[in-house]
């Protein structure tokens, strides 16, 4: 039988410990320590939430790495075009970890209705097209379908719907110029089917989906020819490792760009959150173990008789401090299990129901995203508990200074 723990046992079961001058504090101490918690719940999930948020945003406009040719600008508007007939597409067999290829053209252009004009810019996509991030998206009508022949439908943006005054059903003209300026502009009649709503506002100010076909049309492309080879990936950690081997595989005429690097500025301030929550877990964590250690003084001071007794008995430091330590432990578990249930209580309807809501102006999201791995929630556990442990090594040693003869005699 292990006795420091049979003692400790006893010790939080007495009914004495309750009613003790120790008790107020042990409830600051494990307060604490579910506040902790709570806190550090809520800054991984949302702080991952947020990133994977944006991040997933700016894949489903732009893939996560995109192939295009050499003598392309960094404008988002395709200029020379690239021969669907490439060993990568429509399948990107030879690395691994690669989702999907999609071939996609963009030009700019302005649509002008009777009381304004909006400059847009028109990405063409084909059959081949990965709608599935839209269906989140979409707030009213369909998504578009370009399997079929050639037609008039166009995925528009809220915001530019707003502001034309556009509908599902609208239709209207597209202007897009040629290369030469001084010639006639080109005009599509298009038809709203559906709109969308991406919180990005950097993208929904820009871009209505159309049929590739009409972008091949306007530039006198071939069928076979088109702007931008769009890569997804399916770990996203991965993703400048993954761009280092497609343009190592690709045509020396071809170039290749992450959106890592695309918007590093974006990719850069979502880094931050990394540190931000790195801070708060070391605040939380030291907040907690301050009042574990002030909890644990209390508990020794309370039991100096008790301990006086152990060593008077033949007891060493190291079996009387187990049993402090043993009693730490308890108390750092409730503290952990509260922790967990209210936190992740929040989280849960945190993503129910969004009460928290963000500006969607500064987050590109309009309230508050959560995400937490199970893992997350292990390791973080098992993490404080140790960190907590560890801190609560130091005092203990105090139990190896207290005599047993002065001890017995303290009141």
């Amino acid at each position: 039988m292990n006795l420091e723990y049979f003692i400790a046992k006893r010790l939080i079961k007495g009914k004495e410990h309750k009613s003790s001058i120790s008790a107020p504090i042990i409830k600051i101490a494990i307060t604490a320590i579910a506040l902790g918690v709570i806190m550090m719940l809520i800054a991984i999930a949302t702080g991952v939430g947020l990133q994977r948020k944006i991040r997933e945003k700016i894949a489903a406009f732009n893939g996560h790495i995109q192939i295009y040719n050499y003598d392309n600008n960094t404008s988002d508007v395709s200029i020379n075009p690239i021969s669907i007939h490439q060993d990568f597409y429509p399948e990107f067999k030879t690395i691994d970890g690669i989702s999907h290829v999609q071939a996609v053209a963009t030009k700019g252009g302005i649509i002008r209705t009777e009381n304004t004009f909006e400059g847009i810019i028109a990405k063409g996509v084909g059959a081949d097209y990965n709608w599935k991030p839209f269906e989140d998206f979409l707030v009213e009508g369909r998504l578009p379908d370009f399997s079929g022949k050639r037609n008039e439908e166009v995925l528009i943006s809220q915001y530019l719907a707003n502001r034309l005054k556009f509908k599902v059903g609208t239709e209207f003209w597209a202007f897009f110029l040629k290369d030469d300026v001084s010639d006639i502009p080109s005009q599509i009649k298009l038809k709203v089917v559906g709109i969308y709503n991406s919180g990005f506002n950097d993208f929904d100010a820009n871009y209505i989906f159309i049929d590739l076909r009409h972008i091949q049309r306007m530039n006198r492309w071939k069928e076979d020819q088109v702007g931008t080879f769009e890569v997804f990936i399916d770990d996203f950690h991965k993703i400048q490792q993954k761009g280092r081997e497609i343009y190592g595989v690709t045509l020396s005429t071809l170039d290749s760009q992450t959106i890592a690097d695309k918007y590093y500025t974006i990719f850069e301030w979502l880094s931050l959150f990394d540190f931000n929550i790195a801070i708060i877990i070391v605040i939380m964590i030291i907040v907690g173990g301050i009042n574990m250690i002030t909890a644990l003084l209390v508990l020794i001071l309370e039991r100096t008789q008790m301990i006086g007794l152990l060593k008077g008995l033949g007891s060493n430091n190291w079996s009387i401090r187990k049993i402090f330590l043993y009693n730490a432990a308890y108390l750092i578990a409730i503290g952990l299990f509260w922790g967990n249930v209210i936190g992740l209580g929040l989280l849960f309807l945190q993503q129910k129901y969004g009460f928290i809501s963000l500006d969607a102006q500064t987050y590109y999201v309009s309230q508050a995203p959560v995400y937490i791995h199970p893992l997350d929630v292990i390791i973080l556990n098992i993490g404080v508990l140790v960190l907590c442990m560890l801190m609560l090594l130091v005092p203990s040693y105090i139990i190896t200074k207290i005599s047993p003869a002065r001890s017995i005699k303290f009141e």
